[in-house]
């Protein structure tokens, strides 16, 4: 049962899709907000900026007592693959085929971190706000170039993150994961459904 209305503060089908797997009932608002990191910026402080800037963007759409949900993931392409090491390379959406093309390379055959930040806020009182961050290590297959240009050609990789999808039947980029399987996806379902039962969101999910 839902007893507080909900804002989706993003333009991303696989976030609607995984909320919606909770049987949440929601409003959708694209926030505009510019993803470019701040000069220094590391990985993890830039995805809890632009989780809480989503937010606040969507939360001044709005005046009626709502809870606004609003999420940022970044790939983190570490040299210490044994803890989070926040100055790693950020992996963002690839503007080419050739940017794609490098980043699959660059990921084959070892391990990344994604990490998802998402906020919840009251639209009648931003400041009254919870950041969570949530992070996976992911182990990439050793696929072959041949298999990159496959993956490329069908145009997937250009709204993700890192170049791929984890869900891709065809790609299958992934070998495993230690952590949460719909946090690579987009959205932390089992953080996000706890957090909605603290806000007074969910009742029961």
């Amino acid at each position: 049962m839902q007893s507080i209305p909900l804002v989706l503060a993003s333009s991303s089908p696989r976030r609607r899709e995984l909320l919606a797997s909770l049987g949440v009932q929601y409003e959708i608002i694209r926030p505009d907000v510019d993803e470019t990191p701040q000069p220094g910026e590391p990985p993890l402080a830039l995805v809890q900026r632009l989780s809480r800037e989503k937010a606040l963007a969507a939360a001044h759409q709005r005046q009626a007592r709502q809870v606004v949900l609003a999420a940022d993931t970044v790939v983190i392409l570490a040299a210490d693959t044994l803890g989070i090491d926040e100055r790693g390379q950020v992996l963002g959406k690839p503007a080419s085929a050739a940017e794609a093309r490098a980043m699959l390379r660059a990921l084959r055959g070892r391990a990344h971190l994604v990490c998802t930040a998402f906020t919840l806020l009251r639209a009648d009182d931003p400041h009254h706000a919870h950041t969570q961050v949530v992070t996976t290590r992911v182990h990439m297959r050793d696929y072959t170039d041949a298999e990159i240009e496959a993956y490329i050609a069908t145009g997937d990789p250009f709204d993700k993150a890192g170049s791929y999808a984890i869900q891709h039947e065809t790609f299958q980029p992934v070998a495993h994961i230690e952590g949460s399987y719909t946090n690579v996806v987009g959205l932390p379902v089992d953080e996000v459904r706890a957090a909605l039962r603290q806000w007074g969101v969910l009742t029961h999910a």
